[in-house]
């Protein structure tokens, strides 16, 4: 399973980058090819909302702003699974992140199942990490935010996973571990919209034995 892991964060010391390397090794010990990208390097600027509010994300699924966006969004179509990795500001993803999530929903969200067309992250099982390194607060909104997109995009969650500078060393383990997982696992059973309205991330503190 080739495996996509985005990070956003430009601190290269830092507890988000800690959190990729850990995915990182989690993936390669699952036996898998992992790719590295961070947000950071590329050139990605917030959505311009064209024309009446939609432009070429809606009528042809790719964005009209030229800049590296496109090119990411081939790589994320050619990855079988994926792990999101942010930094916690103000309760949310980075701003890299977010200018990222909302042009990819914007392109892939809109694509009509009834005409055969299909979301490039649909059915694909997805990690999503929130990083907290100052205070440890906001992990859990940020979480939901990145959730409702994934399942919006009508990827398979398999795990969120919040860690803080307190809970670093054990939130590691649990990172490579559910990547190794991941890698190793059949495919999802797709979730019913009521069930996808009752999953919520939790806090979850897990150790290997």
């Amino acid at each position: 399973m080739k495996i996509l892991i985005l990070t956003s964060s430009p601190n290269d010391n830092g507890l988000t980058s800690a959190c990729a390397e850990a995915a990182r090794q989690g993936v390669i010990d699952g036996r898998s090819p992992a790719r590295l990208v961070d947000l950071n390097d590329l050139s990605i600027s917030r959505c311009a909302v064209h024309n009446d509010g939609w432009g070429t994300c809606k009528s042809k699924h790719h964005c009209q702003l030229q800049d590296d966006f496109q090119s990411l969004q081939e790589t994320i179509e050619q990855a079988e699974g994926y792990v999101f990795i942010t930094p916690v500001y103000f309760g949310e993803p980075s701003e890299p992140m977010k200018a990222m999530i909302d042009r990819l929903r914007r392109c892939e969200a809109t694509k009509d199942e009834g005409a055969g067309e299909k979301s490039i992250l649909a059915d694909k099982p997805m990690v999503l990490i929130a990083a907290a390194g100052g205070t440890g607060h906001g992990t859990l909104s940020c979480l939901e935010m990145m959730e409702r997109f994934a399942l919006r995009l009508k990827a398979k969650v398999f795990d969120t996973i919040p860690v803080t500078k307190n809970t670093r060393d054990y939130q590691l383990e649990t990172i490579h571990d559910a990547l190794a997982a991941m890698t190793a696992a059949p495919p999802i059973p797709e979730l019913s919209p009521a069930k996808r309205k009752e999953r919520r991330p939790t806090h979850r503190r897990r150790r290997r034995s």
